[in-house]
């Protein structure tokens, strides 16, 4: 039989970052909401669904800040990149099952192109299509929901820990 190798853990997190992670994805979602909430209450069901994928960005600016794809260029250029993707794609070819597909595997290849992949923004063409998004969703909430989260990564991932956010900006 085969020797069982040691291996260490591939993502660690530590005690207190796991003990802080209620507040800081809690206050970032908090203040992207606020920014995003309207007069009339009202929300469009692409910006509940941005939201979604938003989270994902949370786990990994607070988590795992030193990871590439939490990095701010991947952040807001990987969302970006995917929300004008899925609305280039509606725009041309409507929202049916195979321009969906095309805009997510377009998205993909495209943020690895302009070196600016995030995972979570994967899901942003299909939110896009799926809630008949505008183009003004590109600035809110894709542009200034990612932004927002920046800025609150930045503060928290620097108040008192010895690492330091980001590890690059460009």
């Amino acid at each position: 039989m085969g020797k069982v190798l040691a291996q260490e853990e591939p993502c660690p997190v530590c005690a207190a970052t796991i003990m802080l992670s209620p507040c800081r994805n809690s206050s970032s979602a908090t203040v992207m909401a606020i920014s995003q909430h309207r007069i009339d209450q009202t929300v469009l069901a692409a910006e509940m669904g941005v939201q979604g994928a938003l989270g994902g960005t949370h786990l990994l600016m607070f988590a795992y800040p030193q990871s590439p794809f939490a990095q701010p260029r991947n952040v807001v250029g990987g969302h970006f990149i995917a929300s004008l993707t899925g609305l280039v794609f509606m725009a041309i070819f409507g929202a049916h099952w195979w321009s969906m597909a095309l805009a997510v595997g377009s998205a993909v290849a495209l943020m690895l192109v302009f070196r600016m992949p995030h995972p979570p923004a994967g899901s942003n063409p299909l939110i896009v299509m799926l809630g008949g998004a505008g183009w003004s969703f590109l600035l809110t909430p894709t542009l200034i929901g990612s932004l927002i989260i920046v800025l609150v990564a930045l503060l928290y991932n620097n108040l008192n820990h010895p690492r330091r956010y980001p590890t690059y900006w460009w």
